[in-house]
């Protein structure tokens, strides 16, 4: 039985090759995931790692390393005394502004996608020092306010080269500088920013420009000597501390920052991880379907073997094997595809701002583990169901030419296949409604129950629609389109197995387009409502400027009204939660904030206001207060009033201006929305010409308010719908392989059809119209659930401000056009090769 399970392999080339290629693409996507959310994982990892001293001193309270600014600082005179220390070889004061941004020679910002902007002193620490992933490769340290350094990305982004005069604008009230560039720095280690950009100047010049001129720092680098252990010179430095100054180890610091960061950016890797998780399922479906076509087309043969005396498990054991060979064969070329995937979700995020270009792929022996358990339990269950199937059926019944798939397998199906979709859709109820612990995992299995229960269920659904379809096809391309609609009516378990793949991403895409257009909808619609100011002031990427603009802005004549609004991330019970700040008195007038319970009277610093949503979620009534971390510095805050959603306000959280400065949060704004008395040329030319000289910050009406609104969210939608195509290519595939299989199967139908008079065109268009049906059934399943899976998705949402329901119709109609468009060309290999066998030798095919 060895013997023969592996000739029998290697005797239909063809058909390994499309079965290993089924195998391929399912593992492919979940290895290239894993490859890359690794390589995000450890390219934050080694940043942070690579810039810190042996031992850190900071102000207690300083931002807790998640990226913002603070106006916390030590003084320059402790950092002489930790020079001193018994055991530490030097220390370095450090200086590090996030909003310092480059203008490249095309006049555009670098580091205004999502990623910060740094700017710091350069210490000169020999590498393994102070910023010690970082050294000199080209020219010299800075010395002078005209002077800067540069890392190598950054210049090489913007176009720069040594002594040439650079833009840089920052943040402060004399924002645009223009010093020369006389060094250029490299990671030691090969590293990166990963998108960020980072320049450099001399300690004293960087104290002018961010600390006022004082001389103290942000924090301090101390370096062990020789022989001393971070935790040694640690427990030293903490003697002559002063309080609100702590010290800790560069690998306790490295791993507080790194851990935060990567806590922000975890739903990447969810992310990423839910895609992976739907192609695998698209692929299972392919396997399946390959495995279900090649053990039928085989059934003659396992029934001679039946029949020479094989027993059944010796049979299941036989196609096992093939299934064992193809699985691992299939998961070391996924292994390697993924890594070509990894490289295009690499390049994907790269154009989100998130560029890893100069870290090496990580690849770990999970990804590994994870692709050949993939490939291998998926196939040998795949190759098992049907091997059981053919084992169920008697061998002298096997022997025939027409084997039917008995009627009550159907039945058993379409009733576990509803009971499967009703225990689903419960599940998505809970989730969406029930207010149960973790909805998501309630959601997420719902939609996988109900796709799972309806792919099963769908050889019977179906029905209407395929005999419809014949009925069409027949009138339209009178015989030939008969014979197509006939074969998509012949085996339903396969046209709808092979439908099925395509519906779960049709599915998908179907939910998020409502999403997409509802969100965009509700958008809108609250900008149109709240909204009353006349134009917005912001930072581009959300990135702060100075205060001192608001003050410009309040002397233009025409503009009756400047309202300052400022954006922290905070800490809420561990978890990250944006806050706004704004003038109180601006909150229910320009700002249109509506309150439902409470009062502003009295608001000031330590008080905030939330929306109906965040009180609804964590009980809060006017009156409680919460315990929010700031900055570091933990403080509770008070509830003065609930207002309705409302996304001029940018975040559900809201408290004063006072409250943040109170924290250590520097003076500077994230948008200024502007009232005027008229809305002239003047006046927008006036407020326009205040701003010429920052580059990072636009002036918007209200038009164009709500479009960089909507921009994220089209974004976020465009990246789905880009991951979604993977998914869908899988089972585009998956219909090319299910037909070029079916044609090797019916070899010697398709040999007497021709011999009867059937034309090479009229057998390609055959082959066509039944590949255009397949696809259209698993578009229109797809696009039925995709609807039901949208509005339910935003009923559940309409307390979050999203209360709008919007369906693109236009949207999921071209949708069904593409998937016409897909089905003829899934099947122009397989009509190719229908055209081209030989009759006769068809004819004698057995």
């Amino acid at each position: 039985m060895l013997r023969a399970s592996l000739k029998s392999l290697l005797g239909r080339k063809v058909r390994l090759i499309m079965s290993t290629f089924a195998i391929v693409l399912g593992v492919a996507f979940v290895a290239g995931t894993l490859v890359f959310t690794d390589t995000l994982n450890r390219s934050f990892t080694a940043l942070f790692a690579s810039t810190v001293g042996d031992v850190v001193v900071s102000p207690r309270g300083d931002g807790d390393d998640s990226g913002q600014s603070s106006t916390k600082t030590i003084p320059g005179s402790l950092v002489r005394t930790l020079a001193g220390v018994k055991g530490a070889a030097r220390a370095d004061g450090n200086i590090l502004d996030p909003a310092v941004f480059v203008i490249d020679k095309n006049n555009k910002v670098l580091g205004v996608a999502g990623a910060p902007a740094f700017a710091s002193n350069w210490t000169g620490a020999p590498a393994g020092h102070g910023l010690s992933g970082l050294t000199l490769i080209q020219g010299r340290a800075p010395q002078g306010p005209d002077e800067i350094i540069m890392e190598a990305s950054t210049a090489l982004r913007a176009g720069y080269f040594l002594n040439e005069e650079v833009r840089l604008v920052t943040s402060e009230d004399e924002p645009l500088l223009t010093p020369t560039l006389v060094g250029i720095t490299d990671f030691v280690d090969g590293g990166s920013f990963n998108g960020a950009t980072w320049v450099a100047f001399d300690t004293p010049t960087a104290q002018d420009l961010f600390m006022g001129g004082r001389d103290r720092f942000n924090d301090a680098w101390v370096t062990a000597a020789d022989g001393v252990s971070q935790e040694q010179l640690r427990d030293r430095v903490a003697k002559v501390l002063p309080e609100r100054v702590r010290a800790r180890t560069g690998d306790e610091a490295a791993d507080e920052g790194s851990n935060a960061l990567l806590e922000g950016i975890g739903f990447l890797t969810t992310f990423l991880l839910i895609f992976a998780g739907i192609s695998l399922v698209v692929g299972a479906f392919l396997i399946v379907n390959t495995f279900s076509i090649l053990v039928a087309q085989r059934s003659r043969e396992l029934a001679l073997l039946r029949a020479l005396g094989a027993s059944k498990r010796q049979v299941t054991g036989s196609v096992l094997l093939e299934a064992l060979v193809l699985g691992l064969l299939g998961a070391t070329l996924g292994l390697g595809l993924g890594v070509l995937m990894a490289m295009a979700i690499q390049g994907l995020f790269g154009t989100l701002g998130l560029d890893l270009s100069g870290q090496e792929l990580v690849f770990r022996s999970r990804t590994v583990a994870a692709a050949y358990a993939i490939g291998v339990l998926v196939t040998m269950t795949a190759a098992w169901m049907p091997a059981r199937r053919t084992t169920m059926i008697a061998p002298v019944q096997a022997l025939r030419d027409d084997v039917a798939m008995p009627e009550s397998s159907l039945h058993q199906r379409f009733v576990f296949g509803l009971a499967l979709t009703g225990a689903g859709g419960a599940a998505l109820a809970l989730g969406l409604f029930g207010g149960v612990y973790q909805a998501g995992w309630y959601i997420g299995g719902g939609v996988l129950g109900i796709l799972l229960g309806v792919a099963a269920a769908s050889p019977v659904l179906s029905q209407p629609f395929l005999t419809g379809a014949r009925s069409f096809l027949a009138m339209v391309f009178g015989t030939v389109g008969n014979l197509a609609g006939q074969n998509s009516l012949r085996n339903p378990r396969r046209t709808t197995a092979t439908a099925s793949a395509l519906m779960i991403g049709m599915a998908l895409a179907g939910t998020m387009s409502i999403v997409g257009d509802s969100a965009k909808a509700s958008v809108n619609e609250t900008i149109e409502k709240n909204f009353r100011g006349d134009f917005i002031v912001s930072g581009m990427g959300g990135q702060p400027f100075s205060s001192s603009i608001a003050d410009k802005l309040r002397r233009i004549d025409g503009v009756t009204d400047v309202v300052q609004q400022r954006y922290v991330t905070a800490q809420i019970d561990g978890d990250p939660q944006g806050i706004t700040a704004a003038n109180p008195e601006a909150l229910t007038g320009v700002l249109g904030m509506v309150l439902v319970e409470g009062s502003l009277r009295g608001f000031g610093p330590g008080d905030l206001v939330v929306d109906q949503s965040y009180a609804s979620s964590e009980a809060l009534d006017v009156g409680d207060k919460i315990r929010v971390n700031l900055n570091g510095s933990s403080r509770k805050l008070k509830v003065k009033g609930i207002f309705e959603p409302n996304a001029v306000l940018g975040f559900p959280l809201v408290t004063t201006k006072q409250t943040l400065l109170q924290a250590g949060y520097p003076d500077r704004d994230n948008s200024v929305v502007l009232q005027v008395a008229r809305r002239t040329f003047e006046v927008h030319m006036a407020i326009e010409e205040a701003v010429a000289d920052l580059p990072t910050v636009t002036v918007k009406d209200q038009a164009a308010f709500a479009e960089e609104q909507r921009e994220p969210i089209d974004q976020l939608i465009l990246m789905i719908f880009a991951l979604l195509g993977l998914a869908l290519l899988i089972a585009v595939l998956g219909i090319v392989n299910t037909l070029a299989l079916s044609v090797i199967e019916r070899t010697r139908e398709v040999g007497l059809l021709r011999a009867i008079g059937l034309s090479r065109g009229q057998l390609w268009r055959m082959i066509t119209l039944e590949s255009v049906v397949i696809a259209t059934l698993g578009a229109v399943l797809g696009v039925v659930l995709g609807v039901g899976f949208g509005v339910a998705l935003m009923f559940a949402l309409r307390d979050q401000g999203l209360n709008i329901i919007s369906i693109p119709w236009d949207q999921l109609g071209v949708f069904l056009v593409v998937a016409m468009v897909v089905g003829v060309l899934a099947a122009v290999i397989p009509a190719r090769r229908a055209a081209r066998l030989n009759v006769l030798k068809a004819i004698s095919t057995d």
